[in-house]
């Protein structure tokens, strides 16, 4: 079989993909594209066994037909090192050795069978759900969320975005334990009431994956798999196994004291601050007033100390309240607000973190933290 293909569009489906390929594999031939010509396209998979992901090309020189697997390293770090030019691959399917023509030279490799690559996994159609939503939507909300995932042993189902549907919201939920995500979107429209963990590597690889727009993404799952697919690209993942925890019965409700402050200020206060806590804590303490918050961190054993004084508008008690400063930077980070709102009931207890202005009218965003015990003074 022979095809001809740009250099620079074949570089480009291949980097997109090669996200998936580990560098240690269980099986050798994982460490391999496995490339499909039919008829005038050209179809490529990588895979880990977890998650496949496939692409494909439109090919204008075609002849002949089949599969067959090339080391993905290799052909990657081949095709970065040609300018933009088309390339002929001739594969001999009775040696499997193959021939990668460019417009001065020749390069030789020698390709696996392509039978021997694992088939992604297949949703059982009568224990599926499908819908639409859109790739702009589906990006955003895993961006909002994935930040907030855990990585515990213990808990695998922790170690996911787990995706709630209603008959006319999906909600994107993440926690680590410490802090907690819910990002729910009341324009996806599912029609029905499932959900899902979809594990953090697959949805690193859709969050750089998704075209950032309104091209539709359509995704159908079962029990044990899901499937994305979209533009040129088809995800194929195995989902985390097992009941997410009950997150809205940890969200408390009625939060009398309420601050109103600037994201950024806030957030650069922090950051400053930060420096002088504790290496092993990280602890910083807010004490606020109706008019400011004063925010401050000290290492005992080094003897340094810092505050900083910032403004705010507060309904409540005057409280001191301690959080591990990193946490705090990831939610703040991750809010794109110019203004948020801290809601909190006592130093204990969880707060909330919420933006004053939403990007949009269809979206529902709210981001949790757990409180440091203080030493009682």
């Amino acid at each position: 079989m022979k095809f001809v293909v740009s250099s620079t569009d074949l570089l480009r489906k291949l980097q997109s993909i090669s996200k998936v390929v580990n560098p240690k594999n269980t099986l050798p031939i994982l460490d391999n594209f496995l490339f499909e010509l039919q008829e005038d396209k050209l179809i490529i998979t990588a895979s880990d066994l977890e998650t496949t992901l496939v692409t494909s090309l439109e090919l204008d020189n075609v002849d002949g037909g089949g599969k067959f697997a090339l080391e993905a390293k290799r052909l990657i770090d081949i095709l970065k090192e040609f300018s933009d030019q088309p390339l002929s691959i001739d594969v001999n399917e009775e040696t499997m050795d193959v021939d990668i023509l460019s417009q001065n030279g020749k390069f030789s490799v020698v390709a696996i069978e392509g039978e021997d690559f694992p088939e992604p996994a297949e949703i059982e159609e009568e224990n599926s759900t499908a819908f639409k939503i859109s790739g702009k939507t589906l990006h955003r909300g895993i961006i909002k969320t994935i930040f907030a995932t855990a990585d515990d042993e213990l808990r695998p189902v922790m170690n996911g975005i787990f995706m709630e549907l209603k008959e006319d919201s999906l909600t994107f939920v993440s926690s680590d334990s410490h802090k907690l995500v819910r990002y729910r979107r009341e324009d996806v429209k599912p029609g029905k009431e499932a959900s899902f963990i979809l594990p953090k590597k697959p949805a690193e690889i859709l969050k750089s994956t998704l075209v950032k727009d309104d091209e539709d993404v359509t995704i159908e799952f079962d029990d044990k798999n899901a499937i994305f697919e979209f533009a040129n690209f088809k995800i194929v993942c195995r989902l985390i196994d097992g009941e997410y925890p009950n997150y809205s019965s940890v969200i408390p409700i009625n939060n009398e004291n309420k601050m109103v402050v600037d994201r950024v200020e806030f957030f650069n206060t922090i950051k400053r601050v930060a420096i002088f806590a504790n290496e092993a804590s990280r602890l910083i303490k807010f004490k606020i007033t109706p008019s400011q918050v004063t925010v401050s961190a000290q290492d005992i054993d080094f003897s340094i100390s810092a505050y900083e004084r910032i403004t705010c508008q507060y309904e409540g008690d005057e409280m001191t309240i301690g959080f591990k400063a990193s946490f705090f930077q990831d939610v703040l980070n991750n809010i794109s607000a110019p203004d948020i709102v801290v809601e909190m009931s006592d130093p204990s207890k969880a707060t909330l973190v919420l933006p004053i202005e939403k990007e949009s009218e269809y979206e529902d965003e709210l981001m949790l933290i757990m409180p440091m015990m203080l030493d009682s003074e």
